[in-house]
Parts: structure tokens; sequence; C-alpha cells
């Protein structure tokens, strides 16, 4: 008998490898090519991912049957998410930080750490997960192999992190001046924002791996939703403003 399976997965191995380097190149390429970038329908995924984002993951299937892959080939997603954190951060320094200097460094730590090395670790787990524990196994050899891609990993973290962004930089930042005041309302407001922000990215990220047809037990990324839910009235009970917390971190005024 011939040694089909081995093959098979080492051809598919190869030939996945092979797809990935150009797929890496060309996305890359077109980060500094504005005109090659689908800014409008961008803007589009933005405003239903937080508003009915199982549509925007009915498109992916889309562009799976299109593109034959998961992931985006258009940049432009990360590249107005980044700009729009910038922005966001700017304001906050511009606000509460009187010092030029530390500005520029909260904006790059911000930036590089709560959005492209954290998104990067969280793809990369999400990645290994998926590949390792929850794929469906194939029924017979001759069925192609499917393995979730690592930069469709990084799109869902990306996807996710849209609305929590909109709800703990731009809605927080607006409700600022009540949220670091004393007493039990802005605590509890702080409390219950930063929940529902967290819990958010959570469903979003389940939506994300659940439209893949090839895993099971996709159920597994809602559990952290039950562990916020379950931590936040211990939080508000002890008393811990998430909303200080973060400024004072970040923000070189004590507030």
């Amino acid at each position: 008998m011939l040694p089909t399976t081995s093959r098979s997965r080492s051809s598919f191995s190869t030939s996945s490898s092979s797809r990935a380097n150009p797929m890496f190149l060309q996305y890359f390429r077109r980060i500094v090519k504005w005109q090659q970038m689908d800014i409008e329908y961008t803007f589009w995924q933005m405003l239903y991912l937080c508003t009915s984002p199982k549509v925007v993951y009915q498109h992916t299937k889309y562009h799976k049957q299109t593109k034959n892959q998961w992931a985006r080939d258009d940049p432009a997603f990360i590249v107005i998410c980044s700009m729009l954190l910038i922005t966001a951060t700017l304001a906050y320094c511009a606000t509460y930080d009187h010092s030029s200097s530390h500005a520029i460094l909260v904006v790059v730590s911000v930036f590089l750490i709560h959005f492209l090395i954290t998104g990067a670790v969280i793809a990369t787990c999400c990645w290994f997960l998926t590949n390792s524990y929850l794929r469906e196994e194939a029924p017979n050899s001759h069925v192609v192999e499917q393995r979730v891609e690592w930069l469709y990993t990084f799109d869902v973290h990306c996807n996710s992190f849209f609305p929590m962004f909109v709800l703990l930089y731009v809605v927080h930042y607006f409700l600022s001046p009540l949220l670091i005041t004393h007493g039990f309302i802005p605590l509890l407001l702080s409390n219950l924002l930063f929940m529902v922000g967290a819990s958010y990215y959570h469903y979003l990220n389940f939506l994300g791996y659940d439209v893949l047809p090839f895993l099971e037990r996709t159920t597994f990324f809602l559990y952290p939703i039950g562990i916020v839910i379950v931590l936040s009235p211990f939080l508000i009970l002890s008393g811990s403003n998430p909303s200080k917390y973060f400024m004072n971190m970040y923000i070189s005024q004590r507030l």
C-alpha cells in the first residue's frame, strides 16, 4: 500500500508554505500603496463589526470562495485602525499629558503593545490552538487538509479590536472626566464599560473562528466572557477603577 496520507500532508505543508510567502509579500507591499486599498469597504466592515458582525463574517465566506484564502489580501483595515488608534491616543495625551516627549512615548507604546504585539501574541496562540486542537479530523486520506492561516487569526484580532477600540478609546475619552472622579457611579460605569468592551471582543473572536467549517468546539472562545462577567462584581466591590488604572499607567499626570 502506498503511503498516501504522509505524502498528502507533506505536499500540503509545502504548498501552503509556498502560498504563504507570496501572500505576505503582496500584503506588505500594498501597505504603502493607498490606491490599491479598498477604503470604502473597510469603513463598511468597521461599521458592521459594531452593529451586525455576522454580516462581516458572511462576506468572509465569499472572500474564501473568490480568493481561495480566509485572510484579507487588503491591508486597509489594519492601516486605518492604526491611524485611528494613534489619533485617539494623541487626543488623550493632549488632554491629560503635559509632556510632549512623554506623549510620543505613550503613542508608540500604545500602538506597538496594545495593538501590534498583543495582537500578534493572541493571533499566534489562537493559530496554534485552532490548528492543534480544534480542527475536525479528516474522514479519509483523500480529503484535503485545511488549516487556519496565521494572517486570518490576526484579522480576527483586528476585527475584534475595533469595536473595543470604539468603546474603550473613543467613548471612554468623552466619558473620562466623569470616569476618573471619585464615587461609586464612576466606578460602576468604568467597570461596566470595560466589561462590555472585553466581552464583545471575545464574542467577535468566537464569530471569527466559528465561521470556519473545518473547526469544531469553537464555543471555547466564549469562555473568557464568563470569566469577565464573574470578575466584574469583585472589581467593583474592591473599588478598582480600570479607567484610573490604565490612564495612570500611561499618562504622566496622576489622576
